[in-house]
């Protein structure tokens, strides 16, 4: 899935544990008729992904859903999702296309003078 909008906010990367688990979040406001402040979660190696982005700029983030249950010390379950980033592009960037200027083709021959005229309107 992708979201697509304006980065609104992106916090320093957190480290947690004696492994070294890294986890940077960011948001995204989409431009919609309502608009929705989106918490993207980037973790591990993908925390660098956002080193070259700024508040401000329009992106499409590529996203997976992530869901999981908890139980609690009263033996309850509690059900949590999260938003996990993985690619980030920037809008503004989207490659020019590579159309060679209309001089640079030959002229179609002129078909209607070989063609006969037999369809039926």
């Amino acid at each position: 899935m992708e979201v697509i909008g304006k980065i609104k906010l992106i916090n320093e990367t957190q480290t947690f544990g004696s492994n070294g688990f890294r986890k940077r979040e960011m948001v995204v406001t989409t431009d919609e008729q309502y608009p929705q402040m989106i918490l993207i979660e980037f973790l591990q190696d993908k925390c660098d992904l956002l080193n070259s982005y700024q508040v401000g700029q329009d992106v499409k983030v590529s996203i997976n859903l992530r869901g999981r249950e908890w139980i609690n010390p009263q033996g309850e379950a509690k059900y949590f999702n999260s938003v996990q980033g993985w690619r980030i592009e920037n809008l503004a960037q989207a490659a020019p296309q590579n159309i060679p200027p209309a001089d640079q083709f030959e002229p179609a021959p002129d078909l209607s003078a070989n063609e006969p005229d037999d369809l039926p309107f």
